[in-house]
Parts: C-alpha cells; structure tokens; sequence
C-alpha cells in the first residue's frame, strides 16, 4: 500500500446497504463519507440490485477509493434472505470491479474481532470502538454505515499488519531487531 489512498467499505443489503469512505494519508484516517442507501421503496428485487450498482459507482467516481472492503454474507437458517443478500454483495462487487477497484472480502466475526478484539461483540459494540479510534461521531441508528466503516477499518488493519505487508522473518529475534517499534521490554 502506497501512503496515501482510500478504501470503499460496504455492508451489503437489500433493503439498507451500509458504505463507508476511510482516506489515509501518511497513516492518518478521515472518514469523509459513510451513510447508508435505503432501498425499501423498490419493491422488485431487480431494481434494488440496479440501485445498489449505480449508486456504489456514484460513490466511486465521487471518492475514488483503489480498494473495497467488503462483509461477506454470515449463514442463516432463511435461505430466500441468503440468496437475496449474496445477490446483493455480488452486484456491489461487479458495481467495484467495473471501476477498476480492488476487492477483500471480510467475515462478520473477523471485523468484529478487528475492531473490538471480540469476534462476538455486538453492532453497537463494534460502533462505539470505531468512535473512539476515529475520534467521530456516528449515528448508531445507522449501524449498517458503522458496518462498512468498520470493513474498511478491516481492511486497513489487515494491509499494514506485519504479516499482510510480505516480509518473512527467519526467527522472532530477526522480527525484534527490525520492528523494534512492534515490541515492548520486560521489566
């Protein structure tokens, strides 16, 4: 990852469909854009799907993000609701690819385990975290925008992690000298 770029985050859905825009530059993260698309008042499935890639491409071109972070689907008992939502994130990934943009896909339980150190933790939990490592005000009645934030937090955190950056270490005494950083001294 270069020092500067921006990341798309979505939590896909068919009735709401959750987005986030994180911008770093030189490690520092703004959140210019989160929100949600409200897609209740179509009501054929056809045409949800047709909104939720036209608008995702109207964020792009707005945002131009390189990357998306996107939730993957979690497995439920209701099928029909399965096929609705993979429907759903597929068409948000096609909206993404015909951009140009680079696309990770990220389970529910890792976000949460990303942001919170809890792969369990609630919507609410994982908001609240977000608050205070952003240092922003979210809306938590709008937690489907705090989901996609907290995807393309995901993202970020997997992209600068030690292991995600490709540098292979022969030992943990090799890892210590050269990330010195990375560690603490006992006392």
């Amino acid at each position: 990852m270069t020092d500067s770029y921006k990341i798309l985050g979505v939590d896909p859905g068919t009735n709401i469909l959750g987005y986030s825009i994180i911008d770093i530059q030189d490690k520092t993260i703004t959140v210019p854009a989160h929100g949600i698309i409200k897609l209740q008042q179509f009501k054929d499935h056809q045409t949800k799907l047709k909104e939720i890639f036209l608008q995702l491409q109207e964020i792009i071109e707005t945002y131009l993000p390189t990357v998306m972070a996107i939730e993957a689907p979690f497995f439920g008992k209701n099928v029909q609701s399965m096929l609705k939502l993979g429907r759903a994130q597929g068409v948000a990934m096609a909206a993404a690819i015909t951009m140009g943009l680079d696309i990770h896909e990220y389970s529910p339980k890792k976000i949460k385990l990303s942001i919170t150190g809890n792969g369990n933790a609630s919507k609410e939990q994982v908001a609240m975290m977000l608050q205070s490592i952003l240092k922003i005000k979210l809306n938590l009645k709008q937690l489907d925008s705090s989901d996609a934030l907290a995807a393309a937090y995901t993202h970020y955190n997997q992209s600068n992690s030690v292991l995600a950056q490709g540098k292979k270490y022969g030992s943990w005494k090799s890892f210590v000298s050269e990330n010195p950083d990375k560690t603490k001294k006992r006392k």
